[in-house]
């Protein structure tokens, strides 16, 4: 069971927290400890709960077009579940966790989100730009369905291919008008949550593999309830890495933000390709290849030998080796796997793919055993390079309340039994104490609030020098494409005869709309990834070195007030120095106070606003 041990000591630390919180109600009610200090306490434990029972781990599984994420993804969860071979338009992240029953719920786009995606897929469309803006595209309209089908019926064959593919504006506004009938008494004024539970659970695949349908979702969120998978890991199959839309891969960024652990999928059908290297050249732009793991997906029906497996397994760990040092590589079948899981749930044919495959002995030992290993290693690294560090802070935090309540208990123990004059001295200790915390608190916030304004300006600078288009490198690079960006006019002489001078233009903008989205995808994104990354490490490193003196100082003056209040007699005062807690990464900053960064598939919005320019 992965993460056993976690949720082991996560149900320890969760029950210690409850028995505080129940003891701060039994004295709450106690006669005179109405309105006591214990607020702050109670409300750290309150927080601490929320916080372990909502803390969720993101492991995103990536990888090319048909490499096996989805049947990577569902033999972890024990059963058939994703849709396995969806389309290559969809740009859905499915996230999965465990649950007590199977649930499946979609996460629609509203029609303003929807109008305004086909409004923009539209600009320099030919003969659909005439419209004012007082009677802008609304695809609830009959007729403005009418138009844009006969508008994309109108088109050039050449018009709706880019880079020797289907063009993806194309693609998604005829998929857009597919889909409306499906949908149309689902989609609403905001975002509709729409669920598929138990029986119903496989009807979400429809929506899935289906452009027509996907296309007017914004999330896929699966509820699982087999599986080996811990209830606070989230896996997202994620669309893959090679798409021919830029977005789609702007969109792998955005959850690559948030993710934890990194399971690069790769099949040994076709072994490491060039896609492959510039999606892992970017993964390692954006300062997130530490925590990945590769996955070299087997098809036992392509290798005629464990020696040819092995071979192949050489050659991609020596690509691997060019991008990261010392790559953690398992080589396992999937399918193979969910078979096993699958027992006799699996279709006649299956079970007999399974039969034969079972005859490869030696492939079948040499899968089993990387399996066993992958999941050794995935566990022990959720343990120890996540979780350990979590509950450290959060049972320190119990540690000092847990003292804290020991120490009242002790004071009022002393001042119940002593006379009036060692009451008064333990009452004056008390102040002195109290005022002279006052005084390290006040400090330590001033001057927080002094690094805080410090490194705010410092931060704005920094900032305002990346983005610069002089002094920074990033804006000037955008820039720089676009001014070399060639366009071989004599190509299109023949365009501007056989179909117009609109069409020719809309031809041209695609052609260079895909080039500057995979420009800023695979090369501008990655850098300000890392940069945003990079200053957010600054911060936390910022914090940690103003703050750490200040534990010392407390711990010192609480060690001198055990030991006054031990001088005095009656019950023993104890404060084991102890280790200084942690401040809070930003990830879980972030998630507190709601902050969040801008997303990547911002950067690829256009407006109408080019065309004048691009008439010119």
């Amino acid at each position: 069971m992965i993460m056993n041990s976690y949720y082991t000591l996560k149900n320890k630390i969760l029950q210690i927290n409850q028995e505080l919180i129940a003891l701060f109600s039994d004295v709450k009610s106690m006669p005179g400890m109405t309105g006591f200090f214990f607020g702050d306490w109670e409300k750290t434990c309150r927080e601490i709960d929320k916080h372990i029972s909502e803390e969720i781990v993101r492991v995103a599984v990536v990888g090319p077009i048909k490499s096996g994420k989805s049947t990577f993804a569902n033999s972890l969860f024990k059963g058939d579940y994703l849709k396995r071979g969806a389309g290559v338009v969809t740009s859905i992240v499915t996230k999965i966790r465990i649950g007590e029953t199977l649930k499946a719920k979609l996460f629609f786009k509203s029609w303003d989100e929807v109008n305004s995606e086909i409004k923009e897929a539209m600009v320099l469309f030919p003969s659909l730009n005439q419209r004012s803006k007082t009677d802008g595209f609304d695809i609830r309209r009959k007729k403005d369905r009418a138009d844009l089908q006969q508008a994309i019926g109108a088109l050039e064959t050449e018009l709706l291919i880019t880079d020797d593919a289907r063009n993806t504006n194309s693609v998604l506004l005829s998929s857009y008008l597919k889909g409306y009938d499906r949908v149309k008494d689902i989609v609403c004024s905001d975002t509709k949550i729409w669920e598929y539970e138990d029986d119903l659970f496989g009807e979400h695949r429809a929506f899935a593999g289906d452009d027509a349908l996907a296309v007017y979702l914004k999330d896929i969120q699966l509820q699982i309830n087999s599986g080996n998978i811990g209830n606070n890991i989230e896996i997202a199959d994620c669309q893959g890495s090679d798409s021919p839309n830029p977005l789609h891969l702007a969109m792998i960024q955005d959850y690559l933000l948030f993710t934890h652990f990194i399971i690069y999928v790769i099949s040994s059908r076709t072994g490491l390709r060039r896609a492959d290297i510039r999606f892992l050249s970017m993964i390692k732009k954006m300062g997130i290849m530490d925590n990945i793991i590769f996955i070299i997906n087997c098809d036992f029906s392509e290798h005629e030998s464990i020696d040819d497996l092995k071979s192949l397994i050489e050659r991609i760990e020596e690509d691997l080796l060019l991008i990261k040092p010392e790559p953690e590589i398992y080589a396992l079948s999937s399918l193979f796997n969910l078979f096993k899981a699958q027992g006799k749930k699996m279709t006649q044919k299956d079970r007999q793919r399974l039969a034969q495959w079972e005859k490869e002995e030696e492939l079948v030992n040499f899968s089993d055993k990387e399996t066993e290993s992958f999941e050794s290693s995935f566990n022990n690294k959720l343990e120890r390079e996540t979780y350990s560090i979590l509950f450290k802070n959060h049972l320190e935090r119990l540690c000092i309340i847990s003292d804290g309540l020991c120490h009242q208990v002790r004071v009022n123990h002393d001042i119940l039994v002593g006379d009036a004059d060692s009451v008064n001295e333990i009452i004056e200790k008390v102040k002195s104490h109290q005022g002279k915390m006052d005084r390290i608190k006040s400090m330590i916030n001033n001057t927080l609030d002094g690094a805080a304004d410090k490194i705010r300006h410092k931060f704005k600078l920094d900032i305002d020098r990346f983005f610069d288009a002089r002094s920074g490198e990033v804006l000037k690079d955008i820039i720089g494409f676009i001014r070399n960006y060639k366009i071989f006019y004599n190509e299109y002489e023949e365009n501007i005869d056989a179909s117009g001078f609109s069409n020719t233009l809309y031809l041209i903008f695609q052609e260079f709309k895909q080039a500057l989205d995979t420009y800023l995808a695979e090369t501008v994104n990655p850098r300000v990834i890392r940069f945003v990354r990079e200053e957010e490490k600054s911060i936390e490193e910022y914090f940690e070195s103003v703050a750490s003196p200040f534990d010392a100082v407390i711990q010192d003056a609480s060690v001198a007030y055990a030991g006054n209040m031990a001088d005095m007699g009656g019950m023993p005062l104890t404060f084991e120095r102890r280790e200084s807690i942690k401040l809070l990464d930003m990830k879980s900053i972030r998630s507190i106070s709601g902050l969040a960064i801008f997303p990547a598939t911002a950067s690829m919005r256009y407006t109408a606003k080019i065309k004048i320019e691009a008439v010119m």
